[in-house]
């Protein structure tokens, strides 16, 4: 249902930022079904992949054979994501605040002296800063769904209206966060996450209770729709051509 919502988000010839997982997922699924001309742009330089398996990581070869263009990973952070060529970034998140900041560096402690210490950064902050959009994906539940992440990683909405246009961050940041329970968007006016849609059989009590903070229900909420037989056939073909 992640992959499915977040295809549905896609459309038309969109330049979308692929990682891999879900957002691998759900970008070759949107393209398989309603958005064929979605250009797929990969951190290690396949631009306009089309690859008829989901590829096992940045570096695996079909990306290569099927793509427009191959470049070289600094063309792709300086040429397309610095200059705002990418219409959408996807990235994950250990923790997301309210404001759609993420967290995949430490939790608990402090930077020197962390809890944990998770993989890092890699290029999501220019992924969160220079994308016009940005789609987090991401499992809902109170210990990644944080009030105020240990370590800001990739920069939401900062603590507020007006935190991005004050650092001059090209991008909007997250519009879209696709979780297993269903779909949050910022409110236009206070840019904090709004649960907007919930998946089937998802009821609103699970969503707030899997919430770190006091969550806002979008007065129009929705229930997506079911996965359709087209979406499941393209999904399982996605799938089963990798196994």
């Amino acid at each position: 249902m992640m992959s499915v919502a977040a295809a549905r988000a896609l459309s038309g010839g969109q330049r979308v930022f692929v990682g891999i997982g879900l957002p691998s997922t759900a970008a070759n699924l949107a393209r398989r079904t309603h958005a064929p001309d979605l250009v797929l742009v990969y951190e290690s330089g396949a631009l306009g992949a089309k690859p008829d398996r989901l590829p096992a990581s940045i570096g695996d070869g079909v990306l290569a054979e099927t793509a427009d263009a191959v470049v070289s990973v600094p063309e792709v952070f300086n040429y397309w994501l610095q200059p705002g060529r990418i219409d959408v970034g996807f990235l994950g998140a250990a923790q997301l605040d309210r404001f759609g900041n993420i967290n995949t560096t430490v939790i608990g402690g402090d930077y020197a002296n962390p809890g944990v210490r998770l993989p890092g950064a890699g290029g999501a902050p220019e992924i969160a800063a220079s994308c016009r959009e940005v789609f987090v994906v991401v499992r809902q539940g109170v210990r990644s769904f944080v009030d105020r992440v240990d370590f800001v990683t990739s920069f939401g909405q900062g603590r507020g209206p007006g935190e991005r246009e004050a650092l001059g961050l090209p991008g909007r940041g997250p519009t879209l966060v696709v979780t297993d329970l269903g779909e949050l968007r910022p409110d236009p006016v206070t840019r904090e996450l709004v649960l907007t849609a919930v998946h089937p059989g998802v009821r609103v009590d699970r969503v707030r209770a899997a919430t770190g903070w006091e969550l806002v229900v979008s007065p129009d909420l929705v229930v997506n729709p079911a996965p359709t037989d087209e979406e499941l056939a393209a999904l399982r073909a996605l799938r089963g051509a990798s196994g």
